[in-house]
């Protein structure tokens, strides 16, 4: 079974990154949550960087806000993918520092980026990664999707 790894910066990021963990529960993908600063726990970083590939996951999801460097340390030291959520935070510029931290990685280092505050989207990307291997995780994916049509079709019939 796969599992996500769920990191942020800071227990202030948690209020974001609860849509990731939300989604990936309700498509039944375990994950693990922590808090890994990397400005203020690097050896931690270093270490989780290096090692989440031995502990059994397949994607880290990685939230940060301000300067954003988590989502981009992790991706330089590990071989899995990353996904970037920025975090819009009480020292942000708006959100667009973290935004442009984690959108603008060099060559060789990729980071998936989803929108401004989008956890939701990253967890969902996550599953889909993971659903490109296992058959049950695409089924809930495809019923997932089913059902976002669905509920667009229902509002659009309330305006008639």
């Amino acid at each position: 079974m796969s599992k996500v790894g769920i990191i942020m910066g800071s227990k202030s990021d948690l209020p974001v990154m609860q849509d990731a963990i939300d989604i990936l529960k309700g498509f039944d993908i375990e994950i693990e949550v922590d808090i890994v600063s990397a400005h203020r726990t690097p050896e931690k970083l270093f270490d989780y960087g290096k090692h989440a590939h031995t502990r059994g996951f397949s994607v880290v999801i990685a939230g940060a806000g301000g300067a954003a460097h988590l989502p981009g340390m992790v991706a330089s030291l590990s071989p899995l993918p990353v996904i970037g959520v920025p975090v819009k935070s009480s020292n942000s510029i708006d959100g667009w520092d973290s935004v442009l931290s984690i959108l603008q990685m060099p060559g060789g280092v990729p980071v998936a980026t989803v929108a401004l505050n989008g956890a939701k989207n990253a967890g969902i990307l996550a599953a889909q990664i993971i659903g490109s291997s296992d058959k049950c995780v695409l089924d809930k994916i495809m019923t997932y999707k089913e059902g976002l049509k669905i509920k667009v079709n229902e509002s659009a019939k309330d305006l008639k």
